[in-house]
């Protein structure tokens, strides 16, 4: 479709070539809220490349997750680092990515204009949500949502707004991959970024759209072969909270002043 002149934030979708019924979806979804986009054609786990197969650290995935990985999984976070390239290949200030099945709701275009007023108080913005993140709200958006910094997890990654330095930085420490997707982009004090949350998350995920990604019933290990992921989740915990808590102090701060 037609982008309107000096727009400062462009839409990328994924999809995968064989689901043209989301595309469907997603594509009516932002026709009706007058938002630009661009399909990115999703890397499909049932066609990796040699080198492809070989951006999953195996042992580090077993490790950090206790369990074994699933291809689609691989599919999904390569998927996400090439609509970065793209994105940083663009003229655009700001990525909305967004994953096929997620349903947006009618405050995004708002939200979205509102985060481009203050491109210094964050890096990226999850705008979805599937657990709560325990926010801690720092600045009022619209009358309806607030910007957050996150205490605690807060997985999914079916819609995010992103800047470029935090495209810039991704790309520079995301490969290997050593965790699903959306358990490493929201690490702020990895990639040194502001990661923010939309306060009430203006996109949802639509539980009844089967996922892509095929899981095995058993792919966890047995507990004792898990203690080095319980380990890992702890520390990861631990570092999420101290981080939360002083982007907190600081965005407070900032504010008051």
């Amino acid at each position: 479709m037609s982008e309107p002149a000096k727009t400062r934030t462009h839409t990328w979708v994924i999809n995968l070539d064989r689901s043209p019924d989301r595309l469907a979806s997603i594509s009516a979804q932002l026709d009706g809220l007058g938002l630009a986009w661009t399909r990115q054609r999703a890397v499909d786990a049932r066609a990796f490349t040699p080198e492809q197969q070989a951006l999953l650290d195996v042992p580090a995935y077993h490790r950090k997750h206790g369990k074994q990985p699933v291809p689609g999984e691989l599919g999904c976070y390569l998927s996400h680092v090439e609509v970065m390239r793209a994105f940083l290949a663009s003229d655009k200030e700001f990525a909305l990515i967004l994953e096929d099945d997620v349903q947006l709701g009618a405050e995004l275009p708002a939200v979205i204009r509102a985060l481009e007023q203050h491109p210094e108080r964050w890096d990226l913005v999850k705008l979805s949500a599937v657990h709560s993140g325990t926010p801690q709200c720092y600045l009022q958006l619209t009358p309806k949502t607030q910007l957050a910094v996150m205490l605690s997890r807060c997985t999914g990654s079916s819609a995010y707004l992103l800047n470029r330095r935090g495209a810039e930085r991704f790309l520079a420490g995301l490969l290997p991959m050593q965790l699903p997707y959306d358990h490493v982009f929201d690490q702020g004090w990895v990639f040194d970024l502001k990661i923010r949350l939309a306060v009430p998350p203006p996109c949802g995920h639509d539980q009844e759209v089967a996922t892509t990604i095929v899981m095995p019933a058993k792919r966890k290990f047995h507990w004792t072969r898990r203690l080095p992921a319980f380990a890992y989740r702890a520390g990861n915990e631990l570092r999420r909270l101290l981080y939360g808590l002083r982007e907190t102090v600081r965005e407070r701060r900032q504010g008051a002043a």
